[in-house]
């Protein structure tokens, strides 16, 4: 799984269809939030994969499997890992960013 952040740019927005306007009839205050939101859902989805992927190859490993090895399971580990690690500071960040708005004075 490849795990690299990559910038984001208009154009690179523009092709993943996150700078796409809302239709006329649709919701407009979700807008730039559920866009933000289904980038969130699927990079916590990835993450998901990532671990699910490590977890059943440590237990092939465990049973002996000869076409998993070692190396590749450790890799995919640490790359779960990572991706977790990653999410939760984005989650903090996030808890962080709220808490700073909830306390502004008006």
């Amino acid at each position: 799984m490849d795990m690299r952040l990559n910038p984001l740019t208009s154009q690179g927005l523009a092709s993943t269809g996150a700078l796409k306007r809302p239709a006329a009839g649709t919701a407009a205050a979700g807008g730039a939030g559920a866009a933000f939101a289904d980038n969130l859902k699927t990079a916590l989805q990835k993450v998901s994969q990532a671990q699910n992927k490590a977890s059943e190859m440590q237990t092939q490993v465990t049973l002996g499997n000869p076409n998993v090895s070692l190396e590749e399971t450790m890799i995919a580990m640490q790359k779960a890992q990572i991706g977790f690690q990653s999410a939760l500071h984005v989650r903090n960040r996030m808890v962080q960013a709220y808490t700073d708005v909830m306390n502004m004075s008006v």
